[in-house]
């Protein structure tokens, strides 16, 4: 028996998480020229959800950085900026209900800027950020395409589990496919810690320097 639907849960403000690799905050419409330039790639659009746009237009970058991505709809999504520029994305989904102990992550980067480790610290960032700042979570997933090496070496190297195969699991182009569970539990030790003083600084001068 299914339980019944639940509303998603409220999204927290979205703080600006400062790593040693990249930096990651909201998505502002100025982003969209770099968004499109990342995101028009084959590689991206292979590892995502069906229906991702390719080729990934100018107009689906600004309608994505002016307001889908800030709507709550996909949860949290932070832009992850490298050189000043935003060149992927990250995002955090929680779960409602009496699945409110988890939440789902997903990201990618552009070409230029993969195995430099961007994406592991942007991955360690928001879990970091998530198991201080939401109590109930005791749960983060990644689910990811079986052929993707790339972003299951991503979340290996954050503490991920490879919990199992998913036989037949999803539709991508067409075709049937399996995904590989990843996930990360609530630490029971002392975590490294995500300094949410500085992040909830540094979100309020973002939001000073755009205002």
């Amino acid at each position: 028996m299914s339980a019944p639907p639940t509303a998603p849960p409220a999204c927290l403000p979205l703080p600006v998480l400062l790593g040693e690799r990249c930096l990651l905050r909201a998505l502002v419409p100025a982003d969209a020229a770099s968004m499109r330039e990342h995101a028009d790639d084959a590689d991206v659009a292979r590892n995502l959800f069906d229906g991702f746009p390719r080729p990934y237009l100018q107009a689906h970058a600004e309608a994505w950085c002016r307001h889908e991505a800030n709507s709550g709809t996909f949860g949290h999504v932070w832009g992850i900026v490298v050189d000043g520029a935003v060149i992927g994305c990250i995002g955090l989904v929680p779960q409602a209900g009496w699945l409110r102990c988890n939440a789902e992550a997903g990201y990618w980067i552009g070409a230029a800027y993969r195995r430099r480790g961007i994406a592991s610290d942007a991955l360690r960032q928001v879990a970091d950020w998530a198991f201080a700042a939401m109590p109930e979570l005791t749960r983060i997933t990644a689910t990811i395409f079986v052929g993707n090496d790339a972003s299951q070496g991503v979340a290996s190297r954050c503490g991920f589990v490879r919990e199992g195969l998913l036989r037949q699991s999803a539709i991508k182009d067409g075709e049937v496919i399996d995904r590989v569970l990843w996930a990360a539990y609530r630490p029971t030790g002392a975590p490294r810690p995500a300094n949410i003083d500085i992040a909830l600084a540094a979100s309020a001068a973002n939001a000073m320097e755009r205002a």
